[in-house]
């Protein structure tokens, strides 16, 4: 791996930090992919958990991913989706489909949904390949949030659907933030951050005693 960069090997890993999270290019969803989403199930995958040893820089691995906490409030819940979308831990011995999985437990039970959420998830996460060049480097990620609002651009949505279309209860939640992530080189520490921003599409009273999570939008193009 010797480069001319060799002297600056910090700056090579906070480049693979910064841009290893592949995002897939989606036809905006926005509140059409709510009104017309596809009516089965997420596609299967054998991405299943790699089991691995503990690792030296930390303690053993949880035997789960912590999963998403549920939340009557629109915005609390939002911010609980978007908490669990961004935290990832490529040593832990799980891989992204895992994630995706814990985010899946707190769908729409209708199951209208389902599989446009599944594909939304994927493109905020790594690759099963990138996350494997990530793993090499003990790559961790959080996010942190800065802002929560509901979009102006929601009460258009609103106004312009026909009746029946949206479910009452169903809304937008944008959210703002900063995207840390942490890697180990040589023994070493090193970071990036990242502002990101994207709005998540829940379902809650009076549909359902507690939330449920829709739609993601793409990440970076949120409703304002």
């Amino acid at each position: 791996m010797k480069t001319s960069a060799d002297s600056h090997p910090r700056k090579r890993l906070i480049v693979l930090l910064a841009t290893g999270l592949t995002v897939l290019i989606l036809a905006g969803i926005g509140v059409y992919g709510l009104i017309q989403g596809p009516r089965t199930g997420p596609p299967a995958d054998d991405d299943g958990p790699v089991a691995t040893a503990p690792s030296e820089h930390g303690p053993a691995h949880p035997p789960r991913i912590a999963p998403v906490i549920r939340s009557s409030d629109p915005e609390t819940f939002a911010r609980n989706v978007a908490t669990a979308l961004f935290a990832w831990d490529t040593g832990a011995g799980f891989m992204p489909l895992d994630y995706t999985s814990v985010l899946m437990e707190v769908a729409d039970p209708t199951g209208t949904e389902q599989a446009g959420l599944a594909s939304d998830i994927a493109t905020y996460l790594p690759t099963r390949e990138a996350w494997v060049d990530l793993r090499q480097y003990a790559t961790t990620q959080h996010l942190e949030i800065t802002d929560a609002f509901v979009p102006d651009a929601w009460a258009t949505a609103q106004e312009q659907a026909q009746p029946g279309q949206l479910v009452e209860g169903t809304t937008a939640i944008t959210i703002e933030g900063i995207r840390h992530r942490e890697g180990v080189w040589n023994d070493e520490p090193v970071t990036s951050e990242h502002e990101v921003a994207f709005t998540v599409f829940v379902i809650c009273e009076p549909a359902y005693d507690t939330c449920h999570l829709l739609r993601l939008s793409q990440l970076d193009n949120p409703l304002r």
